[in-house]
């Protein structure tokens, strides 16, 4: 009886486990969908700046701000690139330029990578310019 009622809970914590990994990875597939909406309201923005349409900005700056405060209370976080050291995992190199520092840093962003409650659901594109102590990459196109 002791046995059966042990292979019970096993089987009750197994499954409560496995429960939770795929509300885990429905969130996660949610979010990851939510990233092109919020990229193209961050567009919205951009082009209603140009031509100067106040209510029109502040309308889709609200839904915005409410769509990433929502998602973030989700476990989502944007992947700060700009200034940092160049990190194939969290970055994607889009570009490159010759730099005069030694490391290789993100100098451009040109779309924003997040992570969800720490994994990277999508990295960040960038442009990348090229330390000094860089090998030369044959082949590769670098802007100067």
């Amino acid at each position: 009886m002791k046995y059966l009622q042990a292979d019970f809970e096993n089987y009750r914590k197994r499954t409560d486990r496995q429960m939770a990994e795929v509300r885990e990875s429905s969130v996660r597939n949610l979010v990851t969908r939510l990233l092109n909406i919020l990229d193209e309201l961050g567009l919205a923005i951009e082009n209603a700046r140009k031509d100067e349409s106040v209510v029109l900005l502040e309308g889709i700056k609200m839904v915005h701000k409410n769509l990433t405060s929502a998602l973030e209370a989700e476990g989502l976080k944007k992947i700060d690139a700009v200034g940092k050291e160049f990190d194939p995992r969290f970055h994607e190199a889009v570009e490159k330029a010759r730099g005069s520092s030694i490391a290789d840093m993100v100098v451009e962003e040109m779309r924003p990578g997040y992570t969800f409650q720490g994994l990277v659901i999508r990295p960040s594109m960038v442009k990348v310019e090229l330390g000094t102590l860089s090998p030369k990459v044959e082949g590769e196109k670098i802007s100067e």
